[in-house]
């Protein structure tokens, strides 16, 4: 089990001693930082000293500290820089000598424009890293326009096949590309930094976020390229197997159910009584099975409804047939599953108490990442992290005569 109150004296964490700027606003570059932090590296959260990272105010806030950011802010130091003053500059060079990474998600060209494009960065640390997180890349004739993450739920065909058939294409209610593309850049700068420990020499990730939702979205450009196959919105169901639905329960519930292997197909059938549909022609493939979906679906969901899902839950694990309920976030605060993984966690925050948060992303046997605090104030760090870069008190009183800081 991973918690955060593992020891994290016992074993130096896996990317302790890696150094990280968080330029990066928003979700997608921050949660790369994130994961990076979350095992061990340091990581520093560089905002605009008059402007902070707009995720502070995403959502509700109690006693007027944003909740999201107590997350997406957590195992980061917070400080304040305005890159395009001189001072700013300057600054934040000096700061990348002693990086291994940088993650932001400025327009391309903006960090040119204020003298700290690539060029500018590798001078300063050749064995630098730098993860530049745009909506469409750093080329291409979208570059230069503003992107969020909504724009790559549309353009990449998640919207056009989700929903019901005949309704509206439907968007996520949440930030799904964004963090896909966020998970994505903690993979392609620890891919670089694998490249450096050969070469020597740092690079520059260009992280698109329309891209990596197209890889989950799976093999549709390959199936429209060799068949002209354009997948449709069918709600719920699959094109690859059924019964595969929402079901209600007696209680008013829901339960989710998924024959993606012919003998968990076969299973449920027996299970909600009906047997002889097993002995169909049309029964023993998964297209086939999709092809007789209302049959099928309608067989599920007598049965299902005159049970309560915990009835239907014990049947179908008794039966070793695939069955979840479906949860909000209440039931997933108690589900024991993720209870016994230590999934949710409570950390301990100076400005509101303890909370509970999702703790790191994977369990790893012998040197396990931890969340070392919560979201810390704008600037908190500021003045403590230039310090440490060896910036006298007079040299932080020039930079906050000029607005730097």
């Amino acid at each position: 089990m991973h918690n955060s109150t593992h020891d994290v004296n016992a074993t130096p964490a896996p990317l302790s001693g890696l150094r990280v700027l968080d330029l990066a606003t928003l979700f997608a570059g921050p949660l790369a930082a994130t994961m990076l932090g979350d095992f061990g590296a340091e990581v520093i959260k560089v905002e605009h000293p008059r402007k902070p990272d707009p995720a502070r105010g995403h959502g509700p806030s109690k006693d007027g500290v944003g909740l999201w950011w107590k997350l997406l802010g957590r195992n980061k130091r917070a400080m304040t820089l305005d890159l395009s003053t001189p001072g700013g500059r300057t600054t934040l060079l000096r700061l990348a000598a002693t990086a291994d990474v940088i993650i932001e998600n400025f327009r391309p060209g903006t960090l040119e424009k204020w003298g700290l494009g690539w060029s500018d960065l590798n001078a300063a640390n050749p064995r630098l890293v730098l993860a530049r997180v745009t909506a469409f890349g750093q080329y291409g004739p979208y570059a230069r326009r503003p992107g969020f993450g909504t724009l790559a739920e549309a353009m990449s065909g998640f919207a056009a096949i989700t929903g019901e058939p005949d309704a509206p294409p439907t968007l996520p209610p949440f930030g799904l590309a964004d963090s896909i593309a966020g998970l994505t850049t903690a993979y392609a700068v620890m891919t670089a930094l694998a490249a450096r420990d050969r070469t020597g020499e740092g690079q520059v990730v260009d992280m698109a976020i329309i891209e990596p939702i197209l890889t989950v979205l799976g093999p549709q450009p390959l199936w429209y390229d060799q068949l002209g196959h354009v997948q449709p919105r069918t709600g719920n169901r699959t094109q690859n197997n059924a019964p595969r639905n929402t079901y209600r329960t007696a209680d008013g519930r829901w339960v989710a159910i998924s024959t993606s292997a012919q003998s968990v197909a076969e299973r449920v059938m027996r299970l909600v009584g009906r047997p002889e549909l097993t002995t169909e022609p049309w029964f023993t493939t998964g297209a086939g099975r999709a092809g007789h979906a209302d049959v099928l679906d309608e067989a599920v969901g007598a049965w299902v409804a005159d049970r309560t899902r915990e009835e239907v839950v014990a049947a179908f694990e008794k039966a070793e047939a695939a069955v979840a309920p479906i949860q909000d976030v209440r039931d997933v605060m108690r589900d024991p599953q993720y209870e016994a993984l230590g999934t949710v966690t409570t950390v301990d925050d100076p400005e509101l108490g303890p909370l509970r948060m999702q703790n790191v992303l994977f369990r790893l046997s012998s040197t396990p990442g931890a969340i070392r605090w919560a979201g810390r104030p704008h600037g908190a760090d500021t003045e403590a992290v230039l310090a440490e870069l060896g910036l006298t008190d007079r040299d932080l009183a020039d930079l906050r005569t000029e607005g730097a800081l």
